[in-house]
């Protein structure tokens, strides 16, 4: 453990300051504030000491990657840095992804939150990998032997990642495939620059080429290579294709001009920021902009529209708004629903909640406004718009209402795969889908769900790939008229021993 009577001498969380509003409205670089390294180094001590001899460590459970919380804040309290890298890239293949913009369930777990604020925990792995990055500590991770066995991962957001990183390390010959012009999937064109700087993805993907893993961006799996070809040319296919398909609001006036999706408005940002020129760019400047859905994504949208000059920016959520404390309902170690405040809405704009749009309002094909019902709800737990009606201006409306779940149409119809009827990929315990030897994780297989989950569902797929691959797993030829058929007889033989276990 870290200090004995840290968590009773350091009684508050001393979280990484943000720079001021108006000075971080006028760039796109993270909104955190770079302090000193004897100062960061100062703070990290004291709060990673606050880490107590908890017996049952409860943020493992809150942690879907099993993160040796515990470990790496006593390494960290005791300035052993490059032990500290190692326990957390240990579970987690991308820590300065999810020390950045990880909701951190580990920390509503966090044994000393029953009576105290939980320890830092999101803040000290960012830290780390920062730190390990700095002091040279990342160096590729090369496979001691080749097995002869290639992959084919479609879909380079975390869990696409995650999964071709982990195969790789084990040997494999893998190859990732994105329809994008570059690497990342929503790391790259779904979370703005001032939650998550690119550079630390750049850094991330050239390790993961050092290593060996092999990069395919701007290919369209489905178009540009059938699913049958792609199944055909490799032993196995992981599909983390993600979940991309928006939530729409069909209601009166949804095809009125200027009402956008959350994922068209947030890339065509991101392209921007990365240099690209973007033909009539969704712009917010000047505008008053509406955002409809509270979460993550809304809240990137809002961030996004004030650093381009909206004249306003409003947010409606449809729910009640969340308690400041932890419901009696959702006791400890649940992750509760509490009313959160991201650097996003601190910047500015207005929240309002019990807000059921019912019409878009417009002029001459262009949207002016919404109609906006208050939220009723009924005693069985139903919302319905009640009587109480208002008008709100907008000329730009972005619609962050989530996500209902992948693009499968061209996987259903050019393999025959089964889809679930919420519209996720079907798969077994062992991420294994109906075709042979093509696996599913991530958002494609779980549906929408958080970064971490991403990164987790990519490594017990590359553990489920491997096993399958090192037990003479049959590959799945998919004919012409799309019927799966199995052949085993044409796998390579592994080059090498083949008994040595993935490492982390």
């Amino acid at each position: 453990m870290a200090d004995p009577r840290g968590f009773l001498e350091v009684r508050h969380r001393e979280e990484v300051p943000s720079r001021p509003v108006p000075v971080r409205l006028l760039d796109w670089k993270e909104v955190h504030e770079h302090r000193s390294k004897d100062e960061t180094a100062a703070v990290l001590h004291r709060q990673a000491g606050r880490c107590m001899d908890c017996g049952i460590p409860f943020c493992h459970n809150g942690c879907p990657l099993g993160n040796l919380i515990p470990e790496w804040n006593d390494l960290v309290w005791k300035g052993q840095w490059a032990e500290a890298s190692d326990r957390l890239h240990a579970t987690n293949n991308f820590p300065e992804v999810t020390g950045r913009i990880c909701p951190a369930p580990c920390e509503t777990s966090c044994v000393l939150g029953i009576n105290q604020p939980p320890v830092t925990i999101k803040q000290v792995e960012m830290a780390i990998a920062d730190e390990a990055f700095d002091r040279g500590l990342v160096a590729p991770q090369l496979p001691h032997f080749l097995t002869g066995y290639t992959v084919a991962v479609v879909g380079s957001g975390p869990a696409g990642l995650a999964a071709a990183q982990q195969l790789t390390r084990a040997g494999h010959t893998v190859a990732v495939f994105e329809r994008d012009d570059r690497i990342g999937g929503l790391l790259r064109y779904g979370v703005p620059d001032f939650k998550l700087e690119k550079h630390h993805l750049e850094r991330r993907i050239a390790q993961m080429e050092a290593e060996g893993t092999r990069f395919r961006p701007g290919v369209e799996i489905g178009r540009d290579i059938t699913y049958a070809e792609l199944i055909a040319r490799y032993d196995a296919v992981v599909l983390a294709t993600g979940a991309r398909v928006p939530r729409r609001l069909d209601i009166p006036g949804a095809d009125l001009e200027g009402i956008h999706f959350a994922m068209d408005f947030l890339t065509q940002a991101n392209r921007v920021v990365a240099g690209d020129e973007v033909p009539d760019q969704i712009l917010a400047t000047g505008k008053h902009v509406v955002v409809i859905g509270g979460g993550d994504t809304g809240s990137d949208c809002v961030g996004t529209a004030l650093r381009q000059g909206a004249a306003s920016v409003t947010s409606l959520d449809i729910g009640v708004r969340p308690p400041d404390e932890r419901p009696i309902n959702e006791p400890w170690p649940v992750d509760p629903k509490v009313f959160k405040v991201s650097t996003s809405h601190e910047e500015g704009g207005e929240r309002q909640f019990l807000a059921t749009t019912q019409e878009f309002l417009g002029r001459d094909g262009h949207v002016t406004g919404l109609r906006v019902a208050t939220t009723v709800y009924t005693p069985d737990g139903a919302r319905i718009p009640g009587d109480e009606v208002r008008d709100i201006p907008a000329d730009l409306v972005i619609l962050a209402m989530g996500f209902v779940g992948p693009e499968t149409e061209a996987l259903a119809e050019q393999t025959g795969a089964d889809v679930t009827g919420r519209g996720l990929i079907a798969r077994g315990e062992d991420f294994a889908t109906s075709v042979p030897g093509v696996f599913v994780a991530g958002d494609a297989g779980r549906g929408q769900s958080l970064v971490v989950w991403a990164i987790a569902e990519g490594r017990a797929v590359a553990a489920a790939v491997d096993a399958y691959l090192r037990a003479g797993g049959e590959r799945a030829v998919v004919p012409d008229d799309g019927a799966p058929v199995r052949r085993g007889s044409e796998l390579p033989a592994p080059v090498g021993p083949d008994t040595r276990p993935m490492r982390p």
